[in-house]
């Protein structure tokens, strides 16, 4: 670990370390100490990218990122160390502390990014749901494609939702043979399931879309519940969802939960229904996952 000071006291000395940036170019241009490389660390060709702007092993290094709350700094002085770099060393505090001790910072601070408000529609072509049904002997998965969505934005936030889910696009993925396939999907399409000549579409109306304080990059940010029909049943469905502005202003999101079937009137199988089912079992959870992408409406 090396302190500002000492840094900035080696910067003017006879010969000066190597600075590296170990974050990404965008965080690079943002913001960094002047003369820096930036060498990113989540990269698997960091030690490549390494190798040849640092070709001697015995040149100083000083590696930093933002402000030392994360661990990609060391992270990247355990890697370079490992590859044969023999003097190493993490700016304690990051570009934060450097900054505070009055050392100079160059870069462009980035444009804020937020969502514009008004009615998003689901891109149904870039949207899709995986489902996975398990018993205690196998489990099958497939897809299913929405039919509709949409969602609209006030002030930066999500005011309504509603997705409807076209139940004929169910898909199963894992069973080679045609005819077996077939034959599970009509079961699924059948009263024992879905109900999906009575009942084509299921449907979620979201009431609430707010933030979960704390999240971090990777992790569910919001928490959404509302109602969700299915074979004409109506129950309240809540899940935890990573939800992202793109750079090209759509929205993304992505959430991954299990319903329990058997809510909606699916008790083929069930075990809290009937007895002796051997290997007739069928879980009562179903696996969703679901990824969509939202667009500005027009």
């Amino acid at each position: 670990m090396i302190s500002t000071s000492e840094l900035q006291r080696r910067l003017t000395g006879g010969e000066p370390p190597v600075l590296v940036h170990v974050l990404p170019e965008d965080a690079f241009r943002e913001a960094r100490i002047p003369a820096s490389l930036n060498l990113c660390v989540y990269e698997t060709a960091f030690l490549d990218k390494a190798g040849d702007r640092i070709p001697d092993r015995a040149t100083p290094v000083v590696v930093y990122s933002l402000d030392g709350s994360g661990e990609e700094a060391d992270e990247a002085r355990r890697q370079l160390l490992a590859a044969g770099y023999l003097a190493v060393e993490v700016l304690e505090g990051g570009l934060a502390a450097w900054q505070a001790a009055g050392g100079v910072v160059e870069g462009d601070a980035p444009e804020p990014q937020s969502a514009p408000d008004g009615r998003f529609v689901a891109d149904l072509e870039q949207s899709v749901i995986r489902w996975t049904g398990r018993n205690l002997f196998n489990h099958h998965h497939g897809t299913v494609r929405l039919a509709s969505g949409s969602a609209v934005l006030a002030r930066g936030s999500v005011v309504s939702a509603r997705f409807a889910v076209d139940l004929h696009s169910i898909r199963c993925e894992d069973i080679a043979d045609a005819g077996a396939n077939a034959s599970l999907l009509a079961h699924l399409a059948s009263g024992d399931f879905f109900c999906t000549g009575e009942h084509p579409r299921a449907e979620f109306v979201a009431h609430v879309v707010e933030g979960i304080a704390g999240a971090t990059p990777g992790c569910p940010n919001y928490r959404v519940a509302g109602d969700f029909t299915l074979r004409g049943v109506t129950a309240p469905l809540d899940f935890p969802a990573v939800v992202a502005l793109a750079p090209d202003g759509s929205i993304s999101v992505q959430a991954e939960f299990a319903i329990d079937r058997t809510r909606w009137g699916s008790r083929y199988g069930s075990g809290r229904f009937f007895n002796r089912l051997g290997r007739h079992v069928v879980n009562d959870h179903i696996g969703l996952h679901l990824k969509i992408r939202l667009l500005p409406e027009g």
